[in-house]
């Protein structure tokens, strides 16, 4: 099949979210969900790959100032370990886990939505791409925020339920449900499947 107009979207599968010397691992705050998601996801990467897709990986960002960090209070309140260093731009924490690499291009961003403030939309109207298929993390926030943020751009999203994740899977349930009446939600086996 044919990806020419196709973007894999990978939200946030950075090093200090799922490494063990990560952000989130050093707090103790690993997921086992989160952890495999990479090598679930590697034949739908190498599917539309293959097919002229374009991989874009999204990298949760945190602005470094002479303070720490700048980040926003509703995030300060939820993870109050974050500190210098971490997803800074250009480090080894920001960067997409070795296991999704090569990526054709890699989108900043500061809020949960890759859209928000970021060079996304231009990106993919640039190189043509009317379709995203989505993945990542987490399924409730950046995950979520992104879909419904492309929908409202008219592109055509299609999300891989299991090859997204949240901190816990009620949570991962509620969103995926939430977002079936947004996009076309499938598993990657389905995904694979149809192409």
């Amino acid at each position: 099949m044919k990806f020419n107009d196709t973007a894999l979207l990978i939200c946030d599968l950075q090093n200090d979210f799922l490494h063990p010397d990560g952000a989130y691992g050093r707090a103790g705050l690993a997921n086992p969900d989160i952890a495999t998601l990479p090598d679930r996801l590697l034949p739908a990467v190498d599917a539309i790959r293959a097919g002229g897709g374009r991989i874009i990986a999204t990298q949760f960002t945190l602005v470094p100032d002479s303070g720490g960090p700048l980040i926003s209070p509703h995030l300060q309140k939820l993870r109050p370990f974050l500190d210098v260093g971490d997803f800074a731009p250009g480090a080894w924490g920001q960067q997409t886990v070795d296991a999704l690499l090569p990526v054709d291009f890699a989108v900043e961003k500061i809020a949960y939505s890759a859209f928000y403030m970021t060079r996304l939309e231009w990106l993919l109207r640039r190189l043509g791409l009317a379709r995203l298929v989505v993945c990542g993390i987490v399924t409730n926030g950046g995950v979520a925020s992104t879909v419904r943020d492309a929908q409202v751009r008219d592109f055509a999203v299609t999300l891989l339920e299991d090859g997204c994740a949240a901190f816990d899977l009620a949570t991962h349930a509620t969103a995926i449900a939430a977002l079936r009446g947004v996009c076309e939600v499938v598993t990657i086996g389905e995904f694979l499947e149809a192409i």
